[in-house]
């Protein structure tokens, strides 16, 4: 194959991910290797890929590549997630566009639009994901409502329900009025925002006498079953056993006691709407309260409502406080910072709701995977920060409302008999709901008609926190022979945001149905936010469309650009001239080649001192990195294992070694020099390959012809050797007297072309078998050792050795003293000055301590720089 002048990432990355998958190098079967698994966190099947999604399969590509190099059976198991809410709402959009309604088309009707949408617009982002370079095992491609996903969450549920964690229960659940169902306590977004304190009066019944309240909703005052006050507080004593009027409504409620209510906060007293707030709804339990619910589904208000009937809350809420103030209810209004609970998925503000739900009992089940992560440490958190957000969730656990008022998702599997929902049977199937029912009721009559089945499907979590069991069908068939070799998994890298949703659950799952870990560790990543901080949105505009990045920067670049700003756990701040950085290292890395590759090669010639130490060298230090690497790995430090990569092959690598070894203009290189540094070049191609697979493949099979099965996506991770620290700290010394070296020429205008002697005062007694790196790399025509100074030369020094540059033939020395003497007279004028202002005592004593401090600055630096010229002088003349 013809070597491209410019690498052309376009072309290279179609190429080499077509030809890894038609060789099915991702192809993962059980074997007798090892077993190294990932799985995805299923993104939506809604979902397009965004910066969030790059970072993490990012991460999740580098190890699970570089697992497949170690000799492992490298197996990363992709699939997307029904996300019930999300994707419901795009089919009811979809079908409102078309003029249909979804309440006037039946379930199965629905769940036709819901399926062709998803085959028709779900799953984009696997594709998407193939253009990043994710190495997933595609024949392995899941979905949360594939069949025995399906089947996997049905029995699951039976089980549980079989076992007596599953229960349903008339609750306070979070109502989403948006999406028209309820959500759980951890997909609730609370918010700051300001809004208004009201204090209403309410009229004593058959006295002149009123109360105030204070409340953020007036609107629920149509749901009001009682005032509470505290028994202790004697500004109410004579309120005790009466009752007060609702204002608008003229309903009598009674005035009960109670120590909950908080003798300092608002009026004392205490309006209570039980079906509108958790703690009223104990209250009114505890004092057998009637419940008024006031609002539909919609969050608009019902008959309770009165005239307000049909508007919504919001819109109510202002119109009854005016109708509150014409009417003489209103004593004032004040300012107030609320904090108000929002829909993670549709933003819409949460409303308190009795419900009858589905709950899931997470006390017993919790506390395997609490010892798990912090007593047995079987499974570890990376980074050890998170364990303490972990233990709080874990340890503050609440039942899991589990059900949720959709169509689009996994029909809980209960099938009420008759037509109340009071009698009801859980089974996996219609069938055997029937056997059931017919058991329980002792009706051989019975038959499936008389039966009907649970409306609401399952919380989406439900599905996914099986995920890592489900994909091997370990729910149905738990001895089977995939389950058994590729679970546990390996990593887990998701986000933080998650750890409880998803994370926490997963471990519960998993040691309740295995009574194993899910995964060994759990790398969790930051968010990506803007150069700025702030959090990437459509709203801010600040959120960089990921396939034109690619598009821009190819593939590796964009990958080394989110690694290079990534620390576990932090978030990064994502900027694109990360990615021109990270496409400019794809650019060196491919120039590099082209350089040796452009060498020609003489099988007579010895191979060079120079040569041979630098290769040396090299060898040594790319075993110190290659230890740096791993121990990064190991770590979860993936950006530092990348940073560390990155150097040695661009400082290392480029700019010292291929210095060393190359030819000289016209002339060849030595065969085995060449063959050393194509093997050495071949190891940084191993190490970088995880984080760059395109460019490296490519180069890869440009060195050598190779079989299909020789490529590097399936070669081997470098053998780990002992090095020598001597080489490499002699080679450090060595950079430093090359760096003395260059500054002297770049000083004095000598230029590389021209050779110079140097002479060493070896007081470090450093050995001498890098002096042909020294006379290579500083053009030096003869480098001897001294006893005493060099009269006629230039001098630094390195540790406690001297070094001289003779300037004879090397400079015109006349025109050196001559310009020497000039910056020395230039310089005693300058002292001069400084020492003039530092004599005046008017200055010194009022001038601000930072600008007397600079002024003695300037007079050392003047004085040292006019000792070295004095002393350059003496040795030039």
């Amino acid at each position: 194959m013809a070597l491209a002048t410019k690498y052309n990432a376009k072309e290279v990355e179609d190429k080499w991910y077509q030809f890894w998958i038609e060789n099915d190098f991702f192809k993962s079967e059980v074997n007798e290797k090892p077993s190294y698994t990932i799985v995805i966190p299923p993104p939506n099947v809604t979902g397009i890929l965004h910066m969030g999604h790059m970072l993490n399969n990012t991460i999740q590509d580098v190890l699970i590549r570089r697992a497949r190099l170690q000799g492992y059976n490298a197996c990363w198991v992709p699939g997307t997630d029904h996300a019930s809410i999300a994707t419901e709402a795009k089919v009811v959009a979809k079908l409102k566009e078309e003029g249909i309604d979804k309440n006037s088309i039946t379930r199965e009707e629905f769940l036709k639009h819901a399926w062709d949408w998803t085959h028709n617009y779900g799953g984009k982002i696997l594709g998407q994901l193939k253009k990043l370079g994710a190495s997933c095992d595609w024949d392995r491609v899941k979905f949360t409502m594939d069949d025995d996903l399906y089947a996997s969450v049905i029995k699951t549920f039976v089980d549980l329900y079989e076992k007596g964690l599953i229960y349903r229960g008339y609750r306070m659940v979070n109502w989403d009025p948006e999406a028209k169902t309820t959500l759980s306590d951890e997909e609730i977004i609370h918010l700051e925002k300001n809004g208004n304190l009201y204090y209403i009066n309410y009229a004593i019944d058959g006295e002149d006498d009123f109360l105030t309240i204070a409340t953020t909703r007036p609107e629920t005052i149509f749901g009001d079953t009682a005032i509470c006050i505290n028994p202790n507080d004697e500004r109410y004593a004579h309120l005790k056993g009466k009752q007060a009027i609702v204002p608008i409504v003229g309903r009598k409620i009674p005035i009960i006691e109670d120590e909950y209510v908080d003798l300092e906060f608002g009026t004392g007293c205490l309006k209570v709407t039980p079906a509108h707030d958790e703690n009223d709804k104990n209250l009114g339990d505890k004092h057998q309260l009637e419940v008024i619910d006031i609002f539909n589904e919609d969050a608009t208000l019902n008959a309770f409502g009165l005239h307000y009937q049909g508007q919504d809350r919001f819109e109510a809420r202002k119109a009854f406080a005016n109708e509150l103030k014409e009417k003489g209810f209103l004593l004032k209004t004040e300012k107030h910072l609320n904090k108000v609970g929002t829909s993670e998925r549709t933003g819409a503000v949460i409303e308190p709701r009795l419900s009858d739900q589905w709950f899931l009992k997470m006390e017993d089940l919790a506390q395997p995977a609490l010892d798990a992560v912090l007593k047995n440490k079987d499974i570890k958190l990376f980074p050890k920060k998170f364990e303490n957000t972990y233990k709080h969730w874990m340890e503050n656990i609440r039942d899991w409302n589990i059900s949720r008022q959709l169509w689009w998702g996994h029909r809980i599997p209960a099938w009420y008999i008759g037509e109340g929902k009071t009698d009801f049977v859980v089974a996996n199937s219609d069938k055997e709901a029937l056997q059931k029912a017919i058991e329980k009721t002792g009706n051989t009559a019975l038959t499936i008609g008389d039966l009907h089945q649970e409306e609401d499907v399952l919380d989406t979590w439900f599905s996914s926190w099986l995920w890592p069991m489900s994909v091997f069908d370990g729910i149905n068939h738990p001895d089977n022979e995939e389950f058994n070799y590729y679970y546990p998994t390996k990593d887990l890298v998701t986000g933080p945001d998650i750890l409880f949703f998803w994370v926490a659950r997963m471990i519960m799952a998993g040691y309740e149905y295995t009574n194993q870990k899910p995964f060994d560790n759990v790398y969790l990543t930051g968010l990506v936010r803007d150069k700025q901080g702030r959090k990437m949105s459509k709203s801010l505009g600040n959120s960089p469309d990921a396939l034109k990045l690619i598009d821009d920067f190819g593939a590796d670049g964009v990958r080394v650009g989110l690694l290079l700003s990534s620390a576990a756990g932090n978030d990064l701040l994502f900027d694109e001239a990360l990615c021109q950085q990270g496409k400019g290292f794809a650019n060196k890395i491919w120039n590099a080649f082209r350089l040796i590759k452009g060498w020609e090669v003489d099988e007579n010639l010895a191979m060079p001192k120079h040569a041979q130490a630098g290769l040396e060298w090299y060898e040594s230090r790319f075993q110190q990195v290659l230890e740096e690497v791993d121990d990064h790995f190991s770590k979860y430090r993936i950006s530092d294992a990348l940073m560390a990569s990155y150097k040695l092959v661009w400082d290392d690598f480029c700019s010292w070694l291929l210095e060393i070894v190359k030819p000289n203009y016209g002339e060849k290189i030595d065969a085995k020099s060449y063959e050393k540094v194509i093997l050495l070049f071949e190891n940084n191609l191993r190490i970088l390959h995880p984080f760059m697979p395109f460019v490296t493949e490519e180069i890869w099979q440009h060195i050598t012809p190779r079989k299909n099965e020789e490529a590097l996506v399936v070669n081997q991770w470098p053998e780990k050797k002992s090095f020598d620290l001597n080489k490499i700290n002699a080679f450090d010394f060595m950079k430093e007297v090359i760096a003395g070296v260059r500054n002297i020429r770049k000083e004095k205008n000598i230029s590389f072309k021209d050779s110079i002697d140097l002479l060493v005062i070896n007081n470090e007694n450093t050995a001498t078998d890098l002096d042909a790196l020294i006379q290579k790399l500083g053009n030096i025509n003869e480098l001897s050792y001294t006893a005493s100074s060099v009269d006629g030369a230039l001098s630094y020094r390195v540790g406690a050795n001297e070094y001289f540059i003779p300037l004879k033939g090397a400079i015109n020395i006349e025109e050196e003293i001559e310009k020497i003497n000039e910056e020395i007279k230039y310089l005693n004028g300058f002292l001069k000055s400084v020492e003039k202002k530092l004599g005046n005592e008017r200055f010194v004593n009022n001038a601000p301590e930072q600008v007397v401090a600079l002024e003695k600055k300037k007079k050392s630096d003047a004085l040292a720089k006019l000792e070295t010229l004095e002393s350059s002088l003496k040795s030039l003349q």
